[in-house]
């Protein structure tokens, strides 16, 4: 049997439809827009695929079949076996539907347990079919029906064969032709649901594409590459990976390693044209001299990792060059990331231009403003907070100081990429936490002065593999080594047997006049879904009966600005012992006597928010413990992730796990959650030899200035979604 099974294109991807003449039948070409090639009749299906970035005919061919299946011939029921592909044809003999239980929300559907007993038209053995929630209008369907074909994996069932949810056909006739008969005669092609538009309708759209248009697909690749590689042409790749021929073995695994190969060398070309194009503005110089800048440093009481100084240098580098910076900067939680902002927007202050430092959250933009207020002479640097829950009056004002050059640092949200946020010159933008904004949110506040430089921080290290694709364009300066007197942290995975010695040791930490997170996955318990994990309510109502002795409050992101401000500020001051709180406190909080973070349902957090989360403590002279806390049953996948927490402080190992799980995110659309990569068949651990090789070639070619090159990036110079992500 041959099965193939691929990951189907992303389907959140904004991205405007191109829009094109109006063409007659005879002109369909790979560049016909979709609208052209299925007309009309499909427009629905037409706009969900287009917001889904699928905009022409070409586009289609990246859409993958979820698997490829090998039909048998249609048989006897004597010859079914047990896991084994089945297509039989049989009468209705008759049907038992058990309601199961009606759907919660709009219409409220009954779903239905079927039973059929079927008869063979080749023999007159008997079997049953079965449907497990089904709606009534496959009961009603199959109460019509006298013949039927199905197709299916037979199983046992008390000593019986039997097919679970088999696919099947209401026919005219025992003589009726085989509706399952696709290509060939004896393949089966499974398309994903795009966007909502569903496989059998992906696969409808894939037909309509005449064989003269697959025979003929342009080639993309430079030739000197293909002839090298020894690859596939793009058009035979491409017929069978999608079963327009059946392949062998070794045709499979070569047009796979070509349509890699393409993905991973397209990409090398987008980013090398994003980066030349953030690259090309030119910018404001700004240096100071050095003894300046050892004036700077003496305002921190300690000084400079070798880490940091390196990083420092790169920066003083780039602010002084030609071109705008575009550097990220990655270290793990209480590297010392901030100071080198704060040391890069005192250089630029100095020589008379505004810095401003976008945080995600409220209480990261509080914490970086009280840290910059510790720092920045309030005589001679003018710094304000601006924020969402800012009063309208006090904010208007911040706008009006902005504008007219008044103000040298602003700190705030995302109320700095307002309209009304202008600057008199914007040299330096900061952002802290890059991941967790949107990848235009990041240009509406670089784009706020022509040539402004950029400066971003990521907690969250970079794995290689990602350093060469989502943030090629950038360059990436990595801070290891941490401060010294940090005591950093342990982390131990609680289980149900274990959770009385965590909760004794949460007590004694209490008594040494230490304080304590308590993280949750949910504010609320939710009836309709049937959460089975914990939740702030009860989890809070349980932390103070556990410890009345002590002050437990709980804080979650839904809370008014205020009202979070106060609880920050009282844990802070130490006038709360307890915090249980959802991840709200993974970034913004610096409590250096909070020594405890225990995580209730740590499985329901990807591997680098456990790893941010844990580095809320142990920031100080004191240790810091970290407890992933499963009081109930997990599976053994999720308890191998856990481990990975416990025995690992590497944040890169960590992120690189955390990329298996999650995927790499989109390039060169809008989505950055990872839950489904924007690569068809590259995927960037799998293949990080191959993207490796094509990353080399697309340089080589590119200062060679070889032809075909130049051609590509001519074709792709002109596709605005390079340019408009970050």
């Amino acid at each position: 049997m041959w099965s193939t099974k691929l990951n189907h294109l992303n389907s959140s991807t904004k991205a405007a439809p191109k829009k094109k003449a109006a063409a007659s039948k005879t002109e369909i070409g790979w560049d016909s827009t979709l609208e052209q090639f299925l007309g009309k009749a499909n427009s629905k299906s037409i706009e969900k695929l287009n917001t889904a970035g699928i905009q022409e005919v070409r586009d289609l061919l990246w859409i993958f079949p979820l698997r490829v299946v090998e039909l048998p011939p249609l048989r006897s029921f004597q010859y079914v076996e047990e896991g084994r592909i089945f297509i039989g044809r049989a009468k209705v003999l008759n049907i038992q539907a058990k309601p199961n239980f009606r759907i919660k929300g709009r219409g409220k559907a009954m779903l239905y347990n079927i039973m059929v007993h079927v008869q063979d038209t080749l023999s007159d053995k008997i079997l049953q079919l079965k449907w497990f929630n089904s709606y009534g209008s496959v009961k009603d369907k199959i109460s019509k029906a006298t013949w039927i074909e199905f197709m299916g994996e037979a199983s046992a069932y008390n000593g019986q064969a039997q097919f679970a949810n088999p696919e099947f056909h209401i026919l005219e006739s025992p003589d009726s032709p085989s509706p399952f008969v696709t290509i060939s005669n004896e393949l089966k092609i499974q398309y994903p649901t795009v966007n909502t538009v569903p496989g059998i309708t992906m696969k409808k759209f894939m037909d309509k594409i005449p064989m003269e248009l697959w025979n003929n697909i342009p080639e993309t690749l430079p030739a000197s590459v293909i002839k090298r590689k020894g690859f596939l042409s793009l058009s035979e790749s491409f017929k069978v990976i999608h079963a327009k021929v059946k392949p062998t073995s070794e045709l499979e695994s070569a047009a796979e390693k070509r349509l890699i190969y393409e993905e991973f060398f397209e990409d090398q070309i987008k980013i090398y044209l994003r980066r030349q194009y953030f690259k090309k503005p030119q910018a404001h110089s700004y240096s100071v001299d050095n003894e300046t800048f050892r004036l700077f440093c003496s305002r921190y009481p300690y000084s400079l990792t070798e880490d940091q100084a390196k990083t420092m240098n790169e920066v003083r580098r780039d602010l002084n060059g030609p071109h705008p910076m575009m550097r990220l900067v990655q270290g793990d939680v209480g590297c010392g990331k901030t100071t080198i902002a704060m040391l890069a927007a005192m250089i630029v202050i100095e020589k008379g231009a505004q810095a401003a430092l976008m945080c995600p959250t409220e209480a990261l933009a509080t914490q970086h403003y009280i840290g910059a207020k510790d720092i920045f002479d309030e005589k001679q640097y003018r710094v304000k907070l601006l924020l969402g829950s800012t009063p309208a009056k006090e904010k208007k004002q911040i706008q009006l100081e902005l504008a007219e050059g008044l103000l040298d640092f602003i700190i705030g949200t995302h109320s700095l990429i307002q309209e009304s946020v202008q600057f008199k010159e914007l040299g330096l933008a900061i952002i802290d936490e890059q991941h967790k904004f949107g990848v235009d949110q990041r240009i509406k506040l670089t784009s706020k002065t022509t040539g402004a430089h950029c400066l971003i921080m990521s907690a969250t290290p970079i794995p290689r593999s990602l350093s060469l694709t989502q943030y090629g364009d950038l360059d990436i300066s990595t801070i290891k080594a941490m401060p010294a007197g940090r005591k950093g942290h342990k982390t131990r995975i609680v289980t149900e047997e274990t959770y009385p010695q965590f909760l004794n040791f949460i007590k004694t930490r209490l008594s040494l006049g230490e304080q304590i997170y308590v993280v949750v996955p949910a504010i609320s318990e939710n009836v309709e879904t049937e959460q089975d994990f914990h939740n702030l309510e009860s989890v809070l109502e349980k932390f103070k009966k556990y410890f009345p002795q002590n002050k437990v409050e709980g804080l979650h992101g839904q809370m008014k600005p205020d009202e979070k401000a106060r609880m920050f500020h009282d844990f802070k001051d130490h006038r709360i012992d307890v915090l249980v709180s959802t991840s709200v406190i993974e970034v913004g909080i610096n409590v250096l006597n909070a020594t405890v973070m225990a995580i209730l349902n740590p499985e329901r957090f990807g591997l680098s928010s456990l790893h941010q989360l844990r580095g809320r403590v142990g920031r100080g002279e004191k240790p810091g413990f970290c407890f992933l806390v499963n009081d109930k049953t997990i599976s053994n996948t999720s308890m191998d992730r856990l481990k990975v927490i416990e025995n690992n402080t590497d944040g890169f190992k960590i992120a690189e796990e955390d990329l298996k799980i999650r995927g790499e995110g989109d390039l060169f659309g809008t989505d950055q959650s990872g839950s489904q990569s924007h690569k068809r068949l590259a995927n960037i651990i799998l293949h990080a030899d191959v993207l490796n090789e094509a990353r080399a070639d697309a340089l080589q070619l590119i200062d060679s200035r070889d032809p075909d090159i130049e051609k590509l990036l001519n074709k792709y110079s002109g596709d605005e979604r390079i340019f408009t992500t970050v």
